[in-house]
C-alpha cells in the first residue's frame, strides 16, 4: 500500500524581498517561515528547502540503516544522523554530506561502515536525490 504526504507553501512578493510560509498538511507540524535571505544567507529563525531536504534525508537514512542492521542480526541501540545540504545561489544544491554515529552492540567498525554505505545507496530519499553527490562519514560512537 502506498502513502502520500502533503505540504504546501504560500509565497507573497518577489524572490528577494518576498516571504513564504510552509504548511505541513499531513503531520500538522507548525507552519514554518521561508525567505530568500534565510535560504541564501543566515537562517535567522526561518527554514529553507535545503533544511527540509536535510530533515527528510537524515530521517530516511536512519530508518534504512536501522532496518539493515536489524536484518543483519545487529539492531542498533541508537543512531545519530546529521545531513548537511550545501546550496550555492545561482548553481543550486551542490552536495549532501551524511554523518552518522551509531551504537550497535556486536558490530565492528567495518560492518557498520558497510551497512551505512548500503543505507546511503538504498534509502528512498537518497535514490530520489541521485543526481546530487552524497558523501558519508559513518562510525561507531
Amino acid at each position: 500500500m502506498s502513502t502520500k504526504r502533503q505540504a504546501h507553501t504560500v509565497w507573497e512578493g518577489n524572490l528577494l524581498q518576498g516571504t513564504g510560509t510552509v504548511s505541513f498538511d499531513s503531520s500538522g507540524i507548525p507552519d514554518q517561515a521561508v525567505s530568500w535571505p534565510s535560504r541564501a544567507e543566515a537562517a535567522n529563525g526561518k527554514t529553507s528547502p535545503e533544511e527540509l531536504i536535510a530533515a527528510a534525508h537524515s530521517s530516511c537514512f536512519s530508518m534504512a540503516l536501522s532496518n539493515g542492521l536489524a536484518k543483519g542480526g545487529t539492531p542498533p541501540t541508537r543512531l545519530n544522523t546529521q545531513a548537511e545540504v550545501t546550496f550555492q545561489p545561482g548553481t543550486g544544491i551542490t552536495g549532501i554530506h551524511l554523518t552518522v554515529r551509531g551504537e550497535v552492540p556486536g558490530l565492528d567498525a567495518a560492518g557498520f561502515a558497510k551497512a551505512a554505505e548500503d543505507a546511503k545507496a538504498n534509502c528512498p530519499v537518497s535514490q530520489a536525490l541521485a543526481g546530487t553527490t552524497i558523501t558519508l562519514d559513518a562510525s561507531l560512537a
